[in-house]
């Protein structure tokens, strides 16, 4: 059992402080913002402190960044629409306000429209106008449809064609086919098969759950992504959520992974790491979070976390999912 204090009142506070270092840096970094935001909403709304930014500032930026040319959200002001930035914008709106009250009428047909054009003749999209293919934009345009309450199966059924070509012969996937397994592209794979109804493709099929338990690095007990490669505490949520989809957390020491992800917070000035005693940042913070709720949100009195969606449970339950994919 595990010594260490989780330092809740000093992860608000970094959380908190994240957009008040104005330096060289932060301003390299405006491609995340957006993403970076939901990383911070959904750590708060995990430990149960959503209060602690201002509800009406949030939803202020996060209207600024739609693009009305193309009808998606960009990741900061006047920067192109793209399709990881639009669900982090969806998946915040929706913590907030679950029937998406804030985005008109004419946005979402945009937005709609915005998502399905991505789409391309194989099943797979692209991130946004420029062209990139990968796993992650699948999962993004089909949960972020989900959201949306316009997933169809004329959307569903290809983006899941695509999505098992990239599965490789451990059972794992890659991010287009033939590409190298990475547990990162185990859960956005997994995901778009869980949103579209489509686990009984895999799940009865051992070698990914052994592949992801495999993951789990001693005497550390956090997960890597591949083999061979160095625990990091974000793997605490790629593996532990796709392991939950699948009903096998168990497969897993989840005891040693929760040492191992509160060994990673600094606990002086708040935040999570990627591994002890490296620097902290958002993303990280916000998956080991996440990844503690998976292990036992009740002891931490956390909120309880979706393992499809990275959302409060609270939140997921009201989604009208696979309303529209029998149509």
């Amino acid at each position: 059992m595990t010594d260490v204090t989780f330092v809740k009142d000093k992860h608000i506070q970094y959380v908190i402080e994240q957009d008040s270092h104005r330096s060289f840096e932060y301003w390299l970094s405006e491609h995340l913002r957006m993403n970076g935001l939901y990383w911070g909403i959904t750590t708060l709304a995990t430990i149960n402190s959503l209060d602690a930014l201002p509800k009406a500032e949030v939803i202020d930026f996060i209207l600024s960044c739609w693009d009305d040319k193309s009808g998606g959200f960009g990741s900061f002001p006047k920067h192109d629409s793209h399709i990881l930035s639009t669900l982090s914008a969806l998946q915040v709106l929706r913590i907030y306000d679950n029937e998406l009250t804030m985005i008109s009428s004419e946005k979402r047909t945009k937005l709609v429209k915005f998502i399905k054009e991505l789409q391309l003749p194989d099943g797979s999209f692209q991130g946004d106008r420029f062209g990139e293919v990968d796993t992650r934009f699948v999962y993004t345009a089909i949960s972020a449809l989900s959201l949306l309450d316009e997933l169809t199966k004329e959307i569903a059924d290809p983006a899941v064609d695509f999505i098992m070509k990239c599965r490789n012969f451990d059972g794992s996937f890659g991010m287009v086919p033939g590409a190298e397994s990475h547990a990162a592209q185990v859960f956005v794979c997994v995901g778009t098969l869980a949103i579209t109804d489509n686990l009984h493709l895999i799940n009865q099929d051992i070698k990914l759950a052994s592949w992801l338990s495999e993951r789990q690095v001693l005497p550390s007990g956090g997960f890597n992504g591949r083999p061979e490669k160095l625990p990091d505490v974000c793997y605490s949520w790629w593996v532990l959520s796709s392991l939950a989809i699948l009903n096998k957390k168990h497969w897993v020491d989840l005891e040693k992974l929760e040492g191992f992800i509160l060994s990673a917070q600094d606990l002086k000035e708040g935040g999570i790491s990627d591994r002890p005693d490296n620097a902290t940042d958002i993303y990280h913070t916000c998956f080991g979070i996440t990844g503690l709720s998976l292990i036992d949100w009740k002891k931490y009195n956390f909120k309880e976390i979706d393992p499809i969606y990275c959302m409060p449970v609270e939140v997921t339950k009201n989604f009208k999912k696979w309303k529209n994919l029998s149509s």
